[in-house]
Formats: structure tokens, sequence, C-alpha cells
């Protein structure tokens, strides 16, 4: 997120400069949100935790003016001091540890927090425990900072826009390019914010409110004259359902996520943020998120202002708030108590609920004056935002939930112990010739390092960062094991023109070993910068060349970016022995890199995105939404479930220092699905066969895959067990698409069983192209490492 009427990029790191003004919850000192022991409404209805939520909303929402009403419909929401309502920050940000963002201010005692790996660099772990772990962790640390009047409890995390394009800037906030890691990650991560407790889906309690952005097909910011605030995203009906709204779906149907953010860009001619179809139809419709939808940062005043969608302001805001024109109040209120007979009955006009920015603020009530909206309009918003704030306790008074975490819980010994492990999990292996590494520090005098990367602190924590507890940087971890002698050959990531290349060759010359640490920083990917190329920048990759060829002893090549990188030369070079890459590992980064190359851990990351040739991209242009190869133009297709080209290293690569082999212990050869009531045509076509899901009884159909998994290395080790799965042949659906994957430890010379279950009426579909998931029927493929194994899956006979 960034404002839209600037052309600058606003790093995490700088947000609280921007926002210094922002109002905070407590003003820096702990204090209840509302309805305390001293407060006159203490005794009101909105202000009594025994009484249902949604009863409280209506309570509260029924005793406020039109303009408080309107003053709440922003992300700095007004106060309402008559009622004991203080002002209130929703954009926190917590994509990989509270960060510096409006709602949050770092000071005094609390002036850190633990931050972890970039996403994408989590997303390598493949180790979904891990994910929501470190969501509870951060999530306590939330805590902390709000209990100390610091921070609010709304948090805009996580990001999960597939990774379409290597070249996105952002792509490094995401959990890859794979719809299912994605939809994993999202709805792992979203449980360890929220922490529900109590009542059903949504109406629970939550220790944090999680918000997955940006909905939807959001991931071009600013490419050759394209930019996000303009730009039309043009996606099937096929190509939305199969990848880009997986982990949306997943956030709310399998992570309960108290929000959805929608996106700056238009998909097929309509902005995000007032499309009825994406936010009236699938977020509260199909998904029936019972939650709040809130704009990217001032996405209203660019759809207006930039996309030009409406004549006047007011009909932006009608836009936003009814998600187009939706059918009469009473209409809408009575289908969704037909169809869902739960709490989102109380959601009686959905649409957007919050704009993060001012236009709602400006313009609604010009619109109410003129009939484009009704006060009913935005009831409903309020309805959405005010029954989250009422889930997190903020109308509890002094009875919080969470009051006894505090500053023990900021940077506590745990936390930095999970940060260190997460970024170990988090390096890929990728070469190893000759296994060179690890490394034996009691045969090294002294080691080189070197490389623009060797000494960084801040570029290990990507963007959307907090203040860290402290970084441990490459050079420093290194040097706990061996004497180092240090050159940085280039001195910044754009390595241009003259460089101390010549004292780098000649540092590496003179010692045992180099580790080169090289590759990107926000300065080349980034929000609002998007890249041209998949090559190293400047003069790094002659920086490599040289230092390689002249070391004396082994050339570790690390390196450290968000995005892929085309390293194909180093990949074939015989002088780089060993290639890892550490993404953005966070703080604790440069000792996790150190405990690889040295053996203190046994690397088991693999990659999350694929790793294009730099001619990739020479041909294929960042606005194509396409997944799907087109030979008649030559396209080629994206990610590794369509892109069958030359690739520098496949999704899913990854190597270890022990050899892991796999042996199927269970997995059905033959499996009937049978239909749902009478269906006289239940399959789409005679030649190729597949049954509808909504047609299919789905209920226990699944697919149990038992993997022994033995570890004949000589060190213990983690394993990420990935199955893939192929369909029946003429679905147009993907070559192969993973569908399963745990992470598991495996001791030196030991076997260990792991237990996955495929539902079929999930994993095993296909979306046609007009978005309708089907089961295939036939001969269904999965391929998990060395194995492969062939299920047959038939309709009964019986039930058509």
């Amino acid at each position: 997120m960034a404002i839209s009427n600037s052309s600058l990029i606003f790093p995490s790191l700088l947000l609280a400069v921007a926002f210094a003004a922002s109002a905070l919850v407590g003003g820096g000192s702990a204090a209840a949100f509302a309805c305390g022991s001293g407060s006159a409404t203490k005794a009101l209805p909105f202000c009594q935790p025994g009484r249902p939520i949604r009863e409280r909303a209506r309570d509260l929402i029924a005793r406020l003016t039109v303009a408080e009403k309107v003053a709440m419909l922003v992300n700095n929401a007004a106060g309402v001091p008559r009622l004991g309502i203080p002002r209130y920050e929703w954009w926190s940000e917590a994509l990989h540890g509270v960060a510096v963002s409006p709602g949050v201010h770092f000071g005094g005692d609390y002036p850190s927090a633990t931050s972890f790996p970039q996403v994408i660099s989590s997303a390598a772990t493949f180790n979904a425990s891990l994910w929501e772990l470190m969501g509870k962790v951060v999530s306590d640390e939330a805590r902390a900072l709000y209990n100390s009047g610091r921070a609010g409890l709304t948090y805009w995390s996580p990001n999960v826009n597939i990774y379409r394009d290597p070249r996105w800037g952002r792509g490094q906030e995401t959990p890859g390019e794979d719809p299912a890691v994605s939809a994993r990650y999202a709805a792992a991560y979203v449980r360890g914010l929220q922490q529900p407790s109590g009542g059903n889906r949504g109406l629970s309690r939550l220790k944090v409110a999680a918000c997955c952005k940006h909905y939807t097909a959001y991931d071009l910011d600013n490419w050759k004259g394209y930019d996000r605030f303009h730009f039309n995203a043009k996606v099937s009906k096929q190509d939305l359902e199969d990848t880009y709204n997986v982990p949306f779906k997943a956030c709310v149907l399998d992570g309960g996520v108290a929000s959805v953010m929608c996106s700056y860009n238009q998909v097929n001619g309509v902005p995000s943020c007032a499309d009825p179809n994406l936010l009236r139809n699938t977020i509260r419709g199909q998904w029936r998120l019972n939650g709040y939808i809130v704009s990217d940062c001032d996405s209203v005043g660019v759809f207006y202002n930039a996309q030009h969608y409406g004549s006047r302001p007011e009909d932006a805001v009608a836009y936003a708030l009814k998600a187009g024109t939706p059918a009469s109040p009473t209409a809408h209120l009575t289908k969704c108590r037909r169809e869902t007979n739960d709490y989102v009955s109380l959601f009686f006009l959905p649409g957007l609920d919050l704009d993060c920015g001012p236009f709602l603020a400006q313009y609604t009530e010009n619109a109410l004056r003129q009939g484009k909206v009704s006060e009913a309009n935005i009831d409903s918003a309020l309805t959405h935002t005010v029954a989250v704030q009422m889930r997190l306790g903020l109308f509890d008074g002094e009875n919080q939930p969470f009051r006894d975490i505090g500053l023990s819980d900021l940077c506590s010994n745990s936390h930095r112990s999970l940060a260190l492990e997460a970024a170990r999990q988090a390096i890929v292996l990728l070469k190893n010739r000759a296994k060179t590494l690890p490394l034996s520090p009691s045969r090294l005098r002294t080691v080189a390092v070197i490389g623009p990367n060797s000494d960084a602190t801040t570029t290990m924590i990507g963007n959307y960062a907090g203040i860290p507890c402290a970084y441990t940087s490459p050079l420093k971890g290194i040097a706990s094991y061996a004497r180092t002698v240090h050159a940085v050959g280039c001195t910044s990531v754009a390595c241009a023109g003259e460089q101390p290349v010549d004292a780098a060759v000649e540092a590496a010359r003179h010692a045992d070993a180099v580790v080169l640490v090289v590759g990107l920083d926000l300065s080349i990917e980034a929000e609002g910068r998007d890249r041209f190329d998949l090559l190293l920048p400047g003069r790094q990759q002659e920086l490599i060349t040289a230092v390689a060829k002249a070391s004396k002893g082994p050339t570790v090549l690390v390196l450290m970016s968000g995005g892929p990188l085309d390293v194909s030369f180093a990949e074939a070079d015989p002088n780089v022995d060993a290639i890892l890459w550490a993404g953005y590992p966070g703080q604790a980064g440069g000792a996790a890199i150190a405990d690889v190359i040295f053996g203190a851990h046994n690397p088991g990351g693999k990659l999350p995105v694929t790793w294009y040739p730099q001619f990739y991209v020479d041909k294929v242009a960042m606005t194509d939404m396409a997944m799907r190869p087109n030979p008649s133009t030559g396209y080629p297709g994206r990610s590794y479930r369509f892109y069958s080209g030359p690739v520098v290293y496949p999704f899913g690569h990854g190597l270890s220092y022990s050899v892991f082999t796999h042996s199927l212990a269970l997995a059905p050869s033959r499996l009937s699905v049978r239909l749902a009531g009478t269906q006289t045509n239940p399959l789409n076509s005679t030649t190729n066969r597949a049954v509808r899901v909504k047609h299919a009884q789905c209920n226990g159909l699944a697919v149990p895959v038992h993997v022994d998994v033995t570890n004949a290395g000589d060190r213990d080790g983690a394993h990420a067990v990935l199955v893939y799965w192929r369909p029946p042949a003429g679905h147009a659906a993907a070559a192969r698409q993973l569908v399963a994957f745990e992470k598991v430890h495996v001791a030196a010379g030991e076997r260990v069983r792991v237990a996955l279950g495929l539902d079929v009426c999930t994993d095993l579909t296909v979306a046609d192209v007009y978005g309708v998931r089907r089961i295939p029927l036939g001969d269904h493929s999965f391929e998990i490492g060395e194995l492969t194994h062939t299920l047959s899956l038939q309709g009964d006979s019986l039930q058509w």
C-alpha cells in the first residue's frame, strides 16, 4: 500500500514519518478503548460483553448521528466523545512481524519487535506449523504494544497475492506462485494472528484481526508505463477461479479472516473496490465473510480520480458502499438469511466497509443527500467494522482480554530463537558441487566475506518491516565460526561504475574460503518498483566470476533477494562451488546463513517460485495475466503449473546435506464419486468426463496418502514431502499441481511415515472456462519425489 497521488515509494520504515500525526488508541499509555468503569455509557447495551455481538453493534450504530457515522468510515476513524469512544487508527501492518505503520508507534520501553524472514522466504520452509507459530508470536507482540497504548489491533496482513511475474517488486511479500502453498500459508498465518476463542465462526473473540490483501489479480506496480492505479487486469474466469482467488478463498473459509482488502487495479474493466461480483457475490455471498472489507489506501479516490469510474465523487461513494447497484435492502437481507442462516445475515448491503483514505469521509454525506446511498448502506458498513472491534474486546472496558501480555513478550528469547529457526529453515541450497558444503571451521584460517550484501542489516528484513530486536549480518554470523577478511567488492547492489572489485579479488586470493553475498535490495525491488530483468545488477556478475576464479579455496555464493534471479552463469561456473538463496531472512539472517554454511543446520528449504532465464521475460509482457500458454501466439504460460520451457531452477528445488528417499505405504488405486441427488446429465461431455463439484457427494470423499520418508544420509535433517497431481488429459488444467505438502524431521538412518489426505472435491478438481469446478473422471497421477502412483477415479453409475 502507498499513497496513490504520489510517484514516491513508501518503504515501511518511512511510514511512521509520513503518518506521524495519525491518531492512536491510548495516546502512549495503557487504557481501555471504550466502556470503562467510569464511563457514563457503561450500562448501555453496546458496552455489555455478555450480549450478542450483532445486538451490541446495532445498538451502538443506532446512537450515532450521520456525521459521526461518516467520520468512522475511514482508517483514521474519528472518536465519539459523548459515547466514550476515542479515535482509532485501523491501519497497522504485520507482514512478518509488527511493522512500522500509522497504527504502531515504537519508542521508549517498546523500541522494537521480532522481525521474521520476509514472506517469500518463510514460504520456502514449506512448514505450515511454523507459519502459524510465527503468526502467534506476532499477535503476542501486537497485544503487548496495544496494552501499552502504542498500537491498535487491526493488522492489514498477510499479502497472499499470487507471485505471477518474476519482475514484480512486491513478490517478496507473498508466499509464491503456487495457489495451494499460498492458500495454506494464508490460513495458517491468519489463524496464528487471530487466535480465535469462544463462539462459532464469525462470533469468536480475536487476539488481533488479520486482513488478506490485495483482492484480486493484483501483481503489477510500475512497469513500462503501466501502474497499479490505472491497470486493468484482464483475467479469464478460469484463471480467476483456479489461481488468483484461491488464497483469498482459503483466508475466509479456512482461516476465518476478519477482513479482506480490495486492490487498486481494475479486473476486467471494473475497479476491484467497486465490483459487485468480487465483493458482494464472491466474498460475501459465496465465501460468507464475517468481517469487513477495506480498500487499499486511497483506492476509492484512485478509481474516481485516476480511473474515472463515476461522473461525480458521490457516484464513487455509491459504487464503493454498495459494490455497484445492489438489490433492494429487504430482498438482499432475505436472500442472505435464506442461504446462510448465520451471522452473515447481519450484513445488510455488502460492499466496501472501510476506506483507507479520506474519500468516504469527504463525500458520503453529499451522496446521502443526493439519494445515491441510504443511511442503511452506511449502517451496513459500520456494522462490519464495529463488530470486529467488539470481537477484539475494544468495547469491553477494563475487562480486556490478553491484559497479561506486556513488555517481556517483545523480543523475548523464545521469539528471537524462533526468528533464527525460521531463517535457517528458509534457506535454499541451490548448488553444492562435490559436496563442498558444509565447510569445516577447523580447516580454515581465514574466510573472505565479500559482496554488497555481506554486512547487510536492513536489507535482510525486506519491506513492510518493523524495528528488529537486533541484527546479525552475514559477516557477523560467519565471524562466529572463523576469522574473516571483509571486502565489499561493490559499494551497493547497483554495483555501477568504478567499484573496489580488485580489492575483493585480492582478499579472495589470500583466504582459505570465500563467501560472496550479493543480490538485490529495496532499491531494486519494492512496492511501486518492478524490475525489468532478472539479472544481477551492474557489475555483480563480474565480481562473482573474478572472485571465484581467484579463490584458492571453495567459493560459496549467497543470494539475497525477494525475486528470482538468472544466475545461470554461476550454476555453470566450476569455480562457484555452492549457491544458497537466503531470500530476505529477517533479523537473524546472518546467523542462519553461517549455520548452514558450517553445518550447524542441514538445509531443507525449497523454492516457492520458478527461477526463469532472462529470455523468458524478454518475450513475456508483464501485463499479460493469462496463466495458460497460447501456442498460436507463442505465449509460454506462467509458473511451473503451465510453463514447460527451460528454467534456471524449478519450483520446489532445494538440496540437502542428506539424501531422502520415499516409499508409498498407503494409497488407493480406485475411488468412486457418488452424485448428490438425481442428475440427468452428470458429465459435461461423453469424451471429456467431469462431474461438477456441486453435484458430487463430497462428505468423506478423501484420498489417504501415506508416505515413508527415509534419511539415507549421515546427518539429521528436515524434508518437505511434496505431492504433485496430474489430472486426466483434456481438461485445460495445469500440467501438474501441488496438492499436498508436509515438513518432517528425519534423523540420520531413520524412517518416518507421513500421512497426507487429499480432498477429492477440493484438491482433485479443475476449473473449466466458465470458472466452474469439476472433478475429472479417469486416471489421476501423483508424483512424490521419485514415486508415481495412479488413482482411477470413477463415477458411481448407480447414482446417475
